[in-house]
C-alpha cells in the first residue's frame, strides 16, 4: 500500500471523528431553555383539564385548595372516569394512574373526608370491576396519613 493513501485515510477518519464529536455535544438553543413549571389553578374553563396529567398536577401541588381538589376530581370523573376493562385477573396498566390519584388525594394536606368519599364512590360506581382494587388503594392511602 502506498503511504500517502494511509495518511489521507487517517486524516479523513480524524475529520469524520471531529464532526461526529461536534454533533454529540452540540445542542440548539431551543433545547437549552428551561421550561418553567406551569402553575395549574382552577379556572372556569374545563378545557384546561383536558388531560389526566393536568389533573394529576393539581393533585400533586401541595398548595391546591380544597375547592381546586374538588373541581379537579369532579372533572376527572366526568372526562376520565371509566377505566379500561381488566386483563383477566390483572388490572389494566392505566389503572395505576387512578391508584396514584387515590393515594395522593388521601395524603393531600387540604383534602377532606367528603372529597375522599365522594371520589371513591363515584369511581367505584363507574368501575364496578375495580371496586376491590380501588378500596385497596384507598386503605393504603388512609393508613399512610398517620394519626
Amino acid at each position: 500500500m502506498d503511504i500517502t493513501l494511509l495518511v489521507k485515510s487517517f486524516f479523513g477518519l480524524v475529520v469524520l471523528l471531529a464532526i461526529l464529536i461536534f454533533f454529540l455535544f452540540y445542542k440548539p438553543k431551543k433545547v437549552l431553555k428551561t421550561v418553567k413549571k406551569k402553575n395549574y389553578k382552577v379556572n372556569t374553563n374545563e378545557s384546561d383539564y383536558a388531560s389526566i396529567e393536568t389533573i394529576l398536577e393539581v393533585i400533586k401541588e401541595k398548595s391546591s385548595t380544597e375547592e381546586e381538589l374538588e373541581k379537579a376530581l369532579h372533572l376527572l370523573i366526568k372526562h376520565h372516569g371509566t377505566i379500561h376493562p381488566k386483563l383477566g385477573l390483572r388490572p389494566h396498566p392505566d389503572f395505576n394512574v387512578y391508584g396514584e390519584i387515590v393515594l395522593r388525594i388521601c395524603r393531600h394536606p387540604n383534602t377532606s373526608t367528603k372529597i375522599i368519599l365522594d371520589f371513591d364512590r363515584a369511581l367505584e360506581k363507574k368501575n364496578e370491576e375495580y371496586k376491590k382494587d380501588i378500596n385497596d388503594f384507598l386503605t393504603k392511602g388512609l393508613n399512610s396519613r398517620g394519626v
